[in-house]
C-alpha cells in the first residue's frame, strides 16, 4: 500500500554513514500505527483513540488523578495522567477540554522554551481543573552546570508561579542533549523550593507501571533516551487499543502512570501522517545515539 513511496536517504548521519530510511519498515512502522476494524481503516494515536483509552480504562474500573493528588493520597486502583506538552500548546488545550467533559484530571508539564510555554493556555487548562507543572531543561539550557542550571530552575519555576501555583515538576528528556537534566539533583534538592514531587524520583515503578508514548510507541526502549523507568514489571504493549484489552481483561497492576505528548495525537489525517513520518526519521536518530553512547561506555 505504501511501499511506492519509496526511501528517505540521509548522509552524515554519525560517523559518515548513510542511512536509509524506508516508510514501510523504518519510518512509519505502518503495522503499529494503523488496524483494521470491521474492515475500516482505524488510526492510533488520535483524539478519537485517547478518548476511547479513558473510556476503556474508566470501565475497568480505574480512577483518575493528578500526581499532585497522588503524592497527597494515591488511589487504590488509579491512573495518573501525566501530558509532557514539548509543542503544539494547543493540542494540549484539546486534550484538556476532552478530559474537562469526561470528568478527568490530569497533569500538564510545560516546558519554559517558545512553542511550549503559553501563558493563556496554562491558565485555560489550570481553569479546567487540571495540574499544571514545569516540565524543566535547565540542564541542558545552561549546558551541563550545575549551579547555573540550578538557578535558571528557580527563575523559571517562579515564572510559572506567576501564572499558577506549581508543586510538581518533571524533567524534559532532551533526547539530543548530552546533558541529563536531573543531573543537578545530585547537588541540589527541588524540594527546598517547595516541590513536592518529581516523577522520575517520587514513585515506586515496582509498585506503578509507567507506560510512555514517547518515540509514537508505547514504552519504546529503542528510541527513547531518556524517558525510561526502573521496574520489574514487563507488561508489552504495542498499541492504545492492545491498552484498553489489557486494563478490560484485568492484565494491568492497579497503579498505573500514563504519559503522553499532546502533539503526537491527531484526528487530521495530514497532520497525522506529517507527526507518524517525522517521528519515524527521529527514532532512527535516536537510535543511532543510543548506539554510540552504548559503544562509548563499553570503550571507557
Amino acid at each position: 500500500m505504501l511501499g511506492g513511496w519509496g526511501y528517505f536517504g540521509f548522509t552524515q548521519i554519525g560517523a559518515d554513514k548513510k542511512c536509509r530510511f524506508t516508510l514501510l519498515n523504518s519510518v512509519l512502522e505502518w503495522h503499529d500505527a494503523v488496524f483494521f476494524r470491521d474492515g475500516d481503516l482505524v488510526r492510533d494515536f488520535t483524539v478519537t483513540m485517547y478518548n476511547r483509552m479513558i473510556e476503556g480504562l474508566n470501565s475497568a474500573g480505574y480512577e483518575f488523578q493528578t500526581f499532585r493528588d497522588f503524592l497527597n493520597e494515591g488511589k487504590a486502583k488509579g491512573v495518573i495522567l501525566r501530558h509532557d506538552v514539548d509543542k503544539l500548546p494547543h493540542n494540549a488545550l484539546r486534550f484538556a477540554n476532552l478530559e474537562k467533559e469526561m470528568g478527568v484530571r490530569a497533569s500538564y508539564y510545560f516546558r519554559i522554551v517558545k512553542g511550549s510555554f503559553d501563558p493563556v493556555i496554562i491558565k485555560q487548562i489550570e481553569s479546567l481543573g487540571h495540574e499544571i507543572g514545569y516540565h524543566y531543561e535547565d540542564m541542558d539550557l545552561c549546558k551541563g552546570d550545575i549551579d547555573k542550571a540550578y538557578h535558571s530552575f528557580r527563575a523559571n519555576l517562579e515564572i510559572f508561579r506567576k501564572l499558577t501555583p506549581i508543586s510538581t515538576v518533571c524533567m524534559h528528556g532532551s533526547p539530543m542533549s548530552q546533558y541529563d537534566n536531573r543531573d543537578m539533583w545530585g547537588k541540589h534538592s527541588y524540594k527546598a523550593d517547595g516541590i513536592i514531587g518529581e516523577p522520575y524520583f517520587d514513585i515506586d515503578y515496582n509498585k506503578m507501571l509507567y507506560i510512555t508514548d514517547t518515540g509514537r510507541k508505547w514504552n519504546n526502549s529503542e528510541a527513547s533516551i531518556r524517558d525510561k523507568v526502573t521496574t520489574n514489571f514487563n507488561i508489552e504493549v504495542k498499541s492504545t487499543r492492545q491498552l484498553i484489552h489489557l486494563a478490560k481483561t484485568g492484565q494491568l497492576p492497579d497503579r498505573i502512570m500514563i504519559n503522553t505528548h499532546p502533539q503526537r495525537w491527531t484526528n487530521n489525517m495530514g497532520l497525522w501522517v506529517k507527526e507518524l513520518v517525522w517521528q519515524g526519521i527521529k527514532n532512527q536518530v535516536k537510535r543511532l545515539v543510543i548506539k554510540k553512547r552504548v559503544h562509548a561506555v563499553l570503550r571507557g
